[in-house]
């Protein structure tokens, strides 16, 4: 059956189809054919999930959001209606209250607006104008709807057809009040002056809402750059022992950019819009398409965060995390992503932080291995044994899980207490230029357990996918992914690749990636530089955005 049959086959038919081809089919090509197989077998690029969707190519499920919200408010003030913003338990949609004897008329406004409407109750509708890229691989429907609740006047209040986070019943005569978009959640447009009516009793931050600023780090290295490589040949020449070491401990599959970090900004774009500021942390490396004029986005140098610490250039990933915590401007509370590491769905702050500011942390399945490190070992696993060693000494623990390969919830002042308890394993990390079998991993294991130890952290839950992308199962993972949108992230890794895989992985990505995540972030610029001059722009001081929205 070709791909093009099955991306036209019902998904409960593909999928039984897609699962007898990896059971009987695959295991009988030869093993370096497979992912070659699976690739071309596997549909990737859906076919149009709606005709009625207006296709655009500059939507964003927040923009979609809101524009749902003010179309319905705008048509209801146009008629005359009263009404008033109120809060939903959906994180993407919104809501607003109208009083039961304007029904008749708001219904009759409703009807005439061409928008896809649920009667979600007799007293609840939700109005939505579906959006979609040119390609009709993504819509952006009724989970970004607008919810309109006819309030009952009862006693001298009006009453609400059901609960919200806040209150379902207010003082009827109550005076309302113009507030800003953040008022109501997290899941909100950048740069909306527009203010909305609502109830003081609306305007009061939840004790279980997150209210402190958080940003987003990146480490980015661009592999195929010819100076870059310049540097790292002759790093590995002043560095004999990497030879000897485990094949990951330098590969160059390690530092290939397949436009992973495009496609993870525009995840964070999608689907965490309530990122304040944005920190690409590079070897004075800066992708042509990314947008450094931006006031919410910083390009930072290595030389920035190691200063006169460690040693330069360096190849080493747990080295630069070991420094991350020294980005000038850097808010206590961050997310550490790898490019390889997406958001899958829209995500509350409240995943990765709780309201009083600790972080969160997501153990994996996978073991720390109880076994003395040997220099067989992974510089993953050794790194992971290094850091069990270091809380057994510390707290008298014995540290067994792994982390799992989401974004990394992080503290500055963890991270820095971190470094002065530790001061010599972290100075031992910082200069070594490839992943040394000493290394410590600062930001993907050590933290959280220190943190936990410690009172500043807490387990929480993700829903989430890793794969490698040299395994030949990830496309079939990937197809699932693609029609469920099911997971809050992911990560597609490739830990080592042979030359004849890399290839095969770069087709892979670049079906999979452009139709999970079509739009465009507010970081990509138009057109390509034609220079990749790194610009490095200073972070502007901010107000939490709920100080900043009343």
């Amino acid at each position: 059956m070709s791909p093009r049959i099955l991306q036209l086959t019902p998904w409960p038919v593909r999928r039984r189809l897609l699962g007898q081809v990896q059971r009987r089919l695959l295991p009988l090509v030869p093993e370096s054919r497979r992912l070659r197989t699976a690739r071309q077998i596997v549909p990737l690029s859906p076919a149009s999930r709606s005709t009625r969707a207006a296709r655009r190519l500059d939507a964003h499920p927040a923009g979609v959001r809101r524009e749902n919200c003010d179309r319905v408010l705008d048509a209801l003030t146009s008629a005359g209606i009263e009404w008033f913003r109120i809060p939903v338990a959906a994180l993407t949609r919104t809501g607003v209250a109208v009083a039961e004897t304007d029904r008749h008329r708001a219904v009759g406004v409703l009807k005439s607006l061409g928008a896809h409407l649920q009667v979600l109750a007799p007293r609840v509708w939700r109005l939505s104008w579906p959006v979609t890229d040119p390609e009709g691989r993504l819509t952006l429907g009724s989970e970004y709807g607008c919810e309109i609740e006819f309030w009952r006047a009862e006693g001298g209040n009006l009453v609400g057809p059901r609960g919200n986070p806040v209150a379902d019943v207010v003082p009827a005569g109550e005076p309302g009040i113009a507030v800003a978009e953040p008022v109501f959640g997290p899941f909100r447009t950048a740069g909306n002056t527009r203010r909305y009516r609502t109830r003081e009793v609306f305007t009061m931050v939840s004790p279980d809402r997150v209210a402190f600023p958080i940003d987003a780090v990146y480490t980015w290295v661009d592999g195929d750059d010819p100076a870059w490589r310049a540097r790292k040949a002759r790093a590995l020449r002043e560095n004999g022992w990497v030879a000897g070491s485990n094949e990951q401990t330098a590969n160059d599959s390690r530092f290939l950019s397949r436009d992973e970090l495009r496609f993870s900004l525009r995840s964070l774009h999608a689907y965490a819009p309530w990122i304040r500021h944005v920190f690409v942390v590079t070897d004075d490396q800066v992708p042509a398409w990314l947008d450094t004029s931006r006031d919410d986005l910083t390009v930072v140098s290595h030389r920035e965060i190691f200063g006169g610490t460690g040693r330069l250039p360096t190849f080493n990933s747990q080295a630069i995390e070991s420094r991350l915590h020294r980005i000038p401007g850097l808010s206590e509370h961050f997310l550490y992503l790898n490019d390889d590491v997406f958001l899958g769905r829209p995500v509350a702050p409240e995943m990765f932080f709780t309201p009083g500011g600790l972080t969160r942390f997501f153990p994996s399945g996978a073991l720390v291995g109880s076994a003395p490190r040997t220099p067989c070992d992974t510089p993953a696993d050794s790194a992971g044994k290094n850091n069990r060693d270091l809380i057994q000494s510390a707290f008298g623990r014995v540290l067994t899980r792994k982390m799992k390969h989401t974004p990394h919830p992080s503290r500055r002042s963890v991270l820095a207490e971190i470094e002065e308890r530790f001061a010599d394993r972290v100075a031992a990390t910082a200069g070594h230029q490839f992943r040394h079998p000493e290394d410590i991993a600062l930001l993907s294991s050590l933290q959280q357990y220190y943190a936990y130890l410690t009172g500043r952290a807490a387990p929480g839950q993700i829903q989430y996918l890793y794969t490698d992308l040299a395994d030949p199962q990830t496309p079939f993972r990937l197809a699932r992914l693609l029609h469920d949108r099911h997971l809050d992230a992911f990560c597609l890794n490739d830990t080592y690749s042979s030359p004849e895989a890399i290839a095969e992985q770069a087709a892979l990505l670049a079906e999979f990636l452009p139709a999970y995540l079509p739009f465009p972030s507010r970081w990509e610029l138009a057109q390509p530089r034609t220079t990749t001059r790194p610009v490095v722009a200073r972070q502007k001081t901010r107000a939490p955005q709920w100080e900043a929205a009343r």
